[in-house]
């Protein structure tokens, strides 16, 4: 997300607040009204998924018509920034995540919502999407990061399977059982990266940036033995990097190989695992003092400057929470709607294998927030994963990649 192109938004939008009265005011929708709709989640292959819950809510909003724009996912960050920009967004859109809502958010380009049934949603995946007490955007669908598990692995050793009470100290007992190193088995795997680290450090009661955003926080203690329970893993429990650990796909090809007792990954791994001969199953990562989970979702919102904002908040409401919307997301396998209502969500837990899907909503229930710091987001995130690496190949201390680490981002939050 640019911010130097978003900082004259704010700007902009206030122009065409003034040029054009009606805009200010929420549309009305006692006469017809279209309202545009401005998405990349239906682009390669559920664009006619899209276009059933678009029907959907016409027929029960006979007096509003949805026009969509469905634009690739790669392009569509520039696309959207341009619109913005311009004042020519659609009167809704789709939001990449939870860090780009924030700069929707800073900038003033979303509308407040005033009528959200939040009852509807999962309240962390919700609350996500609010600031200051108001509510800027809606999720739209999720997904998250859990630990699979070979059971075939853990009955041969006689370890007990991972348990939503367990911590740290649980996993890696179970996982020195588990590895056998002689025959290539090894009992844990988790990636040295920023995504992995910045959720491990609120796992352990820490966070990643000041309250403020304008310095690191990570160089304490605490941040010491996240970083510590990533890198230490190498060669015990987990493969080093001279084993491959690290390569694309080595992880996942180990699991379906039967040589990895634990995994953290995504859950859009599903799929890929759903042929393997072993038996398999999910729970909610352990944390240290607490969980907290890696949760991806993707959002929607209306745009500040819409002329039909009572009818582009309900298409926004619609699309994030009817009913249609969820079955047709779980017909489809089109990922997962952020409802809080489980009973409608059936279909998905009953699909087989893994048996405990149920996991998928509860670790979304707790979430680890992912630092945002704009325009230097990449280097950022760079910067911690090959200091960590660098760690974890024994060319420097974790204490010394955590300094140095500390050093370089705090200079790209001063830009």
């Amino acid at each position: 997300m640019n911010r130097k192109i978003l900082a004259a938004i704010g700007v902009v939008g206030v122009a065409a607040l003034a040029m054009t009265g009606c805009a200010s005011n929420s549309g009305s929708t006692s006469g017809k009204v279209t309202i545009t709709y401005s998405n990349f989640i239906s682009n390669g292959g559920n664009e006619a998924n899209l276009a059933k819950i678009v029907t959907a809510f016409e027929k029960a909003n006979p007096n509003i018509t949805v026009k969509v724009k469905t634009l690739p996912y790669a392009s569509y960050d520039e696309a959207q920034q341009t619109d913005l920009a311009a004042g020519t967004s659609a009167d809704v859109f789709d939001i990449d995540g939870a860090s780009n809502y924030g700069v929707y958010e800073e900038n003033g380009v979303l509308a407040p919502l005033t009528s959200v049934p939040s009852s509807l949603y999962n309240k962390a995946l919700l609350d996500t999407y609010a600031t200051g007490g108001k509510q800027y955007g809606l999720p739209t669908s999720f997904s998250d990061v859990v630990l699979f598990y070979n059971k075939d692995l853990f009955d041969k050793a006689g370890v007990s399977y991972p348990t939503s009470s367990w911590t740290w100290k649980d996993e890696t007992a179970a996982a020195l059982k588990l590895t056998d190193q002689a025959a290539g088995v090894w009992g844990d795997h988790q990636p040295v990266t920023y995504n992995e680290f910045y959720k491990t450090l609120v796992q352990n009661g820490a966070s990643f940036l000041n309250k403020a955003g304008t310095k690191v926080a990570f160089n304490t203690p605490a941040g010491l033995a996240a970083a510590k329970w990533l890198v230490d893993k190498s060669g015990t429990t987990m493969p080093t990097i001279a084993d491959g650990q690290g390569t694309a796909d080595f992880d996942t090809n180990l699991f379906k190989a039967g040589k990895l007792a634990m995994l953290h990954t995504g859950i859009w791994e599903f799929g890929a695992f759903a042929d393997t001969p072993a038996n398999w199953d999910i729970a909610e990562e352990p944390g240290s003092t607490q969980h907290a989970n890696a949760v991806f979702s993707n959002g929607i919102g209306v745009s500040a400057t819409s002329k039909n904002k009572d009818a582009a908040e309900k298409w926004a409401i619609y699309m994030s929470s009817s009913t249609e919307m969820v079955n047709v997301r779980l017909d489809s396998g089109w990922e997962l709607p952020t409802i809080s209502d489980t009973k409608k969500l059936n279909t998905y837990l009953d699909k087989g294998k893994p048996t405990h899907r149920q996991v998928v909503f509860d670790a979304a229930k707790t979430i680890a927030p992912a630092p945002s710091i704009g325009d230097n987001q990449s280097a950022m995130q760079d910067d911690i994963t090959n200091e960590l690496i660098e760690a974890q190949a024994g060319r420097e201390t974790v204490q010394q990649a955590l300094d140095n680490a500390e050093q370089k981002i705090n200079a790209l939050l001063k830009q």
